[in-house]
């Protein structure tokens, strides 16, 4: 028994070092200025399809992602530690899309490459946090989903159980396949590097990249297909270019404030006991604390 597994990936803005660069003039984020990552939640849910691949020999893992050509970095990293091939949607007209958007393109990008029995993606991205995208791919293919999920207990051919992290507590719950599984954070962490994988694909390229970097290795790319990372237009997936980019988004963000914390008063303390009381009695008298 093996699966055809579909990871929903997304390259970002490292959100968690921001300085004051990363911001423009105009309030958007200045991606430039930030280091792109693979989405940390993303990374958990890659964990969780590399766990059913370990469990059945056999399975594929196709991570797809949508971005401009460097978003292919992401899918090497997923080859790396343990996908099986990667997806890249591209195209001036994917440009300024909000989750509607994005939840279009993607879907039209599934459709595309046919027969799978579950899509996985992390729970929300950590430049938008809207946690909308995995549902809203769902509603558009018309499948199942599970969302917050934590671990997936089992898995066969016809349902999966997974275990939900909920605000309250945990949840455990079945559904069919095909399926969707966003994925939260306290999630297993995602496997490191392998160094076989890293050789392996160590050379993997889109067809734009290739062209860029002005590599000519033909007969090394002949010879081993599997470095030939998919790379795909709007055209090529079939989709409508009004419903993509910024023509297709009604969200509009017309400011973003980059909120930057700075230390006031502080305090510097020994181990004296007495020292130790006074604070407690001050934050107690401006109810900081009790």
């Amino acid at each position: 028994m093996a699966f055809n597994i579909i990871v929903l990936a997304k390259q970002v803005p490292d959100t968690r070092n921001v300085g004051k660069d990363a911001m423009k003039a105009d309030g958007t984020v200045n991606r430039g200025a930030l280091p792109a990552i693979f989405n940390p939640e993303d990374l958990n849910a890659l964990e969780q399809a590399l766990g059913i691949k370990d469990q059945y020999p056999g399975t594929k893992i196709t991570v797809l992602t949508m971005g401009p050509a460097r978003a292919a970095e992401i899918l090497r990293e997923g080859l790396f530690r343990g996908a099986d091939d990667g997806v890249l949607l591209t195209d001036r007209a994917f440009a300024g899309a909000d989750t509607l958007a994005t939840s279009y393109a993607l879907s039209m990008a599934v459709k595309q490459m046919g027969n799978f029995d579950m899509i996985i993606s992390g729970r929300q991205a950590i430049d938008g946090d809207t946690a909308q995208v995995g549902p809203q791919v769902a509603e558009k293919l018309g499948i199942p989903q599970i969302t917050y999920a934590e671990a997936i207990e089992s898995i066969d051919k016809k349902k999966i159980r997974v275990k939900r992290r909920l605000e309250n507590g945990v949840e455990v719950v079945e559904a069919p396949l095909p399926l969707l599984v966003t994925v939260n954070g306290s999630a297993r962490i995602c496997r490191p590097r392998n160094a076989k994988f890293l050789q392996k694909y160590k050379h993997a390229k889109t067809v734009t990249e290739r062209q860029t970097e002005n590599i000519d290795y033909i007969d090394l790319y002949n010879a081993r297909p599997y470095l030939n990372l998919t790379e795909w237009s709007v055209a090529d997936v079939n989709a409508d270019p009004v419903q993509c980019g910024l023509s297709g988004s009604p969200t509009k963000v017309k400011k973003i404030e980059n909120v930057v914390f700075q230390a006031k008063e502080s305090k510097r303390l020994t181990d004296d006991d007495t020292e130790l009381e006074d604070l407690i009695k001050e934050l107690i008298a401006n109810h900081t604390i009790g």
